[in-house]
């Protein structure tokens, strides 16, 4: 064969479409999108990763009840998310893409943080108990001791890692963390998929262990991606945020509220969110009745993440034993929802009467853009209460009267 026709040959096989370059998958957030969808706009908003200054947090956007007040407390920390109180005061911060884990000191009424790890995979689950601070990432479960006396040197942490032996999946890997009333540390383990057959022995679930990742106990099935929980002041129920599915629509699935009774109760994911039956041909039918159902719902795609239920007395007593709710923000809805901080209104038989807001302002309605994502709530020992802005790195301080 001549060198033209050797040189013709190469260009022929170059081009074939069998050995053409294979094209992208699609990432995580796009699985389940429906084939009419493929064109959509809908995407995750992209998070800010650089230190907002304060005179560019939306401070006179927020708007809370009245008689209530609501201040810059602490800023400067990109990503800022899930909050644990420590014994001495300091408020550790977890953070997904960034890497980091933050601990906020208050001297004199100034605020100060150090960046006490970094180049970790979404440690975003933060638990403190009995001068230990606990972070959970992706791939990893670390413990520093004694860590509020060493801030400025936090040494090398144990890794508890194997112990744990927590699935190393990163879609809706990250975690939230808590110490429960009963001493054993809980964590969510969320389904590595956006809808679709999975162990459900393994995946979207609530989970606890002892102290030291031994003797691991299911607490909850089927919720599909849970990060924020809270234990009731008086009935120690576990109480659970859940982020439903994506592609549904505008309106389906909502985002919802649990109460769990007793360890193992099974609430329905993949196959049912409350009465919701996903439509999802490979999943097979199950009757919604078969599980248990939420305690309230918290809006279509409106992203509750972080929620603690208020025992301090600074508020009115009407809050008291009440569930804080922060809500990120919606992505796959085409008007947007949540960006806010609500209130979920339990009686005294635990029953959910109402979700009102709280904290608002950080959703422009009209324009249909967000200026802050709220991630996580907090109280301090005053009785005042902490919300995270993921989007901004910053925390507000809430408080009444004065």
């Amino acid at each position: 064969m001549t060198p033209l026709r050797l040189a013709a040959a190469g260009l022929v096989l170059l081009a074939s479409p069998s050995l053409a370059q294979a094209p992208a998958p699609a990432p995580a957030w796009a699985q389940g999108r429906p084939d009419h969808m493929a064109n959509s706009p809908l995407a995750p908003h992209a998070p800010k990763m650089t230190v907002t200054p304060p005179n560019e947090v939306p401070l006179d956007r927020l708007r809370v009840p009245a008689g209530f007040k609501v201040e810059l407390w602490a800023h400067g920390m990109p990503g800022a998310r899930m909050m644990a109180l420590g014994d001495r005061g300091t408020v550790f911060v977890g953070t997904r893409v960034i890497g980091r884990v933050y601990a906020v000191t208050d001297q004199g009424g100034r605020r100060t943080h150090r960046t006490l790890a970094q180049g970790l995979t979404q440690p975003n689950g933060v638990a403190f108990r009995d001068g230990a601070l606990t972070v959970m990432a992706i791939n990893q479960v670390l413990r520093w001791e004694g860590i509020e006396g060493r801030l400025d040197n936090p040494g090398t942490p144990a890794d508890l890692t194997a112990a744990f032996n927590l699935p190393p999946d990163q879609h809706h890997g990250w975690k939230f963390t808590a110490f429960g009333p009963d001493g054993r540390i809980y964590t969510n383990i969320g389904v590595p998929c956006n809808i679709c057959t999975f162990d459900r022995d393994r995946y979207a679930l609530i989970v606890s262990f002892r102290a030291d990742g031994s003797d691991r106990r299911i607490e909850a099935r089927g919720i599909r991606n849970s990060v924020g929980f809270d234990w009731h002041p008086t009935t120690r129920e576990l109480w659970a945020t859940n982020n439903g599915r994506d592609w549904a629509g505008n309106d389906e699935p909502h985002d919802t509220l649990h109460r769990i009774r007793r360890s193992g109760e099974d609430h329905g994911f993949p196959w049912c969110v409350g009465s919701w039956a996903d439509p999802e041909p490979s999943l097979g039918r199950r009757q919604c009745s078969e599980f248990e159902q939420p305690a309230a719902s918290l809006g279509p795609h409106t992203a509750p993440l972080g929620m603690r239920f208020y025992t301090g007395t600074m508020f009115p007593a009407a809050y008291r034993n009440q569930a804080f709710i922060a809500r990120r923000g919606s992505w796959n809805r085409e008007r947007m929802s949540g960006y806010d901080v609500v209130v979920a209104k339990i009686d005294g038989q635990g029953r959910v009467t109402a979700v009102e807001p709280f904290l608002t302002g950080l959703l422009d309605e009209g324009a249909q853009k967000f200026h802050g994502r709220p991630a996580d709530v907090l109280m301090l020992r005053d009785g005042s209460l902490l919300v995270s802005d993921e989007q901004n790195g910053a925390i507000y301080r809430i408080s009444y009267g004065g």
